[in-house]
């Protein structure tokens, strides 16, 4: 995070919210020792959980790997009686260094974000929750001091949407990205 220009940014617009926590996972888990209750006591007191990082490899960071492998148990996530998250939202706020013409499908890598996040939207429905399209920050390297602080205000404004229930639902489901007219996305 300390070499992270946007993330950090993305954390720190997140930061102090009503109703918002910031689960750092490295912070608290540096060793990748992750301690399954506590996480999952945190999902469960949750209505909408947010995975935000960098877009590493078509994946996730390691250690985001790693939570859902450990945390979403079957019997507990998924599977027989495998229902804490059902209904819940799920969210993924990710920054990738190219730009946005590069996740299309005539761009360099061939797919776009949403598709290449499939693995994550398909993880929600196997849990019972409800994936939402991406908050995506393209062009990382590229970005200024400015762009940045706007998508760190995008991203504010979305996360008070959903945690005051202004995300218009019938709007977003065939959206590439969530934050592509945040303005129509939040009923305004």
């Amino acid at each position: 995070m300390r070499r992270s220009r946007v993330n950090r940014r993305l954390t720190e617009a997140a930061r102090g919210l009503d109703g918002v926590m910031v689960n750092d996972l490295y912070q608290h888990y540096p060793d990748f020792d992750i301690d399954v209750a506590r996480e999952q006591q945190l999902l469960e007191s949750h209505d909408v959980v947010v995975m935000q990082h960098p877009f590493y490899w078509y994946s996730t960071p390691a250690i985001l790997k790693e939570w859902q492998d450990l945390v979403l148990e079957h019997g507990w996530a998924y599977g027989h009686d495998g229902d804490a998250l059902n209904g819940k939202q799920l969210l993924t706020a990710v920054s990738t260094g190219a730009d946005g013409t590069a996740y299309t499908e005539d761009g360099s890598n061939h797919l776009t974000m949403r598709q290449l996040l499939a693995p994550i939207e398909q993880t929600a429905r196997l849990c019972g929750m409800v994936y939402l399209p991406p908050f995506v920050v393209h062009g990382t390297h590229a970005l200024g001091k400015e762009d940045i602080d706007r998508s760190a205000a995008d991203y504010r404004r979305l996360l008070e949407g959903l945690r005051d229930g202004r995300v218009a639902m019938d709007r977003i489901a065939g959206l590439e990205r969530i934050n592509g007219d945040l303005d129509a996305v939040l009923g305004g």
